[in-house]
């Protein structure tokens, strides 16, 4: 107990330091339950030789990343693989890295690549030539797709409540527009987060992207982003990205971006540039889905982070715009809210539409306060927590619901068709 003391202490100067439908539909309407209790969860996990934290994710045509965690630094970084329990007709070998942040000491972080894979395919495997097997799926090729979208899941009562929910519906990809661990400098944090979500994260890749809680940078200290670059490495580099914190990805017809709101956006930036080079290599005939995902949403009739998407927004809308960016998913703001096609403040049919998402289950609770009147462009709103399911059916129509946890029991409270917006020839 005395070390753990000591690294609080030590925590808190820094800190100082750094300070600067269908269902009822009710929308706005709704009085959701009590909070939840935080989940009870161990000060540092209990390590051995056995993989942990294990989660997967995309890694370019036809691959998958495999990530996991050993406190035995003897464990090859290996994982076999292959379509039937407990024979592996392949393996692959990664890299490894690990992370100090104080008085902790993070276990082995091991990233190997596996594939070629093929599509809409179950297979089994091994992390580092010992330990339980685990099996994933790979997404399919074309349509349809579904995806998974949660945002600000943190780990509270709310935060297992939302995955089990997810856990029950059909979904390939699980889409996570930043605040995962909500770990804020206590790094045991993102240990537990880990295993928390390790019975789903190592079945179906996650994407996700930063967000303000996965900085961690203390002034004349520490750099920002380490532990989630450490441990959350996305296919940055076969997208052609010099940063882990924006990157993009193709899966079964649909182009997505994940952008950073917290490294330089601006014209003058690499991101601004990274991201106009991408958009322009996009092909609609092949990918006719275009979908961007940030932490910080653009727009928001909420009291919670009103205008912090400004900037972002003024750098960069008029690409997306032009573009013909079918939909962009937000997180930041702890309430739901969906629009209209929006653009330039006012509605376009050819104008993105835009999803808040950030109710997954934190601890700091929800965002209770919507600006009245409600704007023209928002069409529903509202502050409970949930989880979002994107189905895109094919290359025209997609169909999007939003999940309210209500005792326990997910509710779908909203839900809409979309049509993409090549399909109508808002995209030339």
């Amino acid at each position: 107990m005395g070390r753990e003391m000591t690294e609080a202490a030590i925590l808190f100067f820094f800190l100082c330091l750094s300070c600067p439908v269908t269902g009822d539909g009710s929308g706005e309407g709704y009085v959701r339950p009590l909070p939840r209790q935080t989940l009870s969860l161990p000060w540092r996990p209990k390590r051995s030789s056995d993989p942990q934290q294990v989660h997967i994710s995309l890694a370019g045509a036809e691959h998958m990343r495999i990530t996991w965690i050993t406190g035995d630094a003897s464990s090859p970084s290996i994982v076999e693989y292959g379509t039937l329990p407990g024979m592996y007709t392949s393996s692959s070998l990664g890299e490894r890295t690990s992370y100090k942040y104080l008085l902790y000491s993070s276990g082995k972080i091991n990233h190997v690549v596996i594939g070629p894979l093929r599509s809409n395919t179950v297979y089994f495997y091994r992390c580092g030539g010992q330990g339980p097997e685990f099996q994933l799926k790979t997404p399919p090729s074309q349509f349809p797709i579904a995806f998974a979208v949660v945002g600000d899941l943190g780990q509270t009562g709310w935060t297992k409540s939302t995955l089990e929910h997810i856990n029950q519906c059909k979904y390939d990809v699980h889409l996570l527009p930043g605040d995962l661990s909500y770990a804020d400098y206590q790094q045991h944090l993102w240990d537990s987060f880990g295993a928390l979500v390790q019975p789903l994260a190592s079945t179906r890749p996650w994407m996700v992207t930063e967000g303000n809680h996965e900085k961690e940078s203390i002034l004349f200290f520490k750099s920002g982003f380490q532990a989630y670059n450490a441990r959350w490495k996305m296919p940055y580099e076969e997208s052609g990205s010099t940063s882990n914190l924006y990157y993009s990805f193709e899966v079964a017809g649909v182009h997505i971006i994940m952008l950073g709101s917290y490294t330089d956006y601006d014209e003058n930036s690499d991101q601004y540039a990274w991201l106009k080079d991408d958009l322009t290599r996009v092909d609609r005939e092949r990918t006719p889905w275009l979908i961007v995902l940030s932490h910080v949403p653009w727009y928001n009739s909420n009291s919670a982070h009103q205008g912090e998407g400004k900037s972002m927004m003024v750098a960069m809308e008029s690409l997306l715009y032009a573009a013909g960016v079918d939909i962009f998913i937000a997180g930041h703001v702890h309430a739901y809210e969906r629009t209209t096609r929006v653009h330039n403040g006012g509605f376009d049919p050819c104008g993105l539409m835009h999803i808040t998402i950030g109710d997954g289950g934190n601890r700091e609770g929800l965002a209770q306060r919507f600006y009245n009147p409600k704007p023209e462009w928002s069409v529903f709103r509202e502050a409970s927590f949930g989880h979002g399911e994107l189905k895109i059916v094919n290359s025209t129509h997609a169909f999007w619901s939003w999940h309210r946890n209500d005792d326990d029991e997910s509710v779908k409270s909203d839900e809409v068709w979309i049509n993409s917006l090549y399909s109508i020839g808002c995209v030339r």
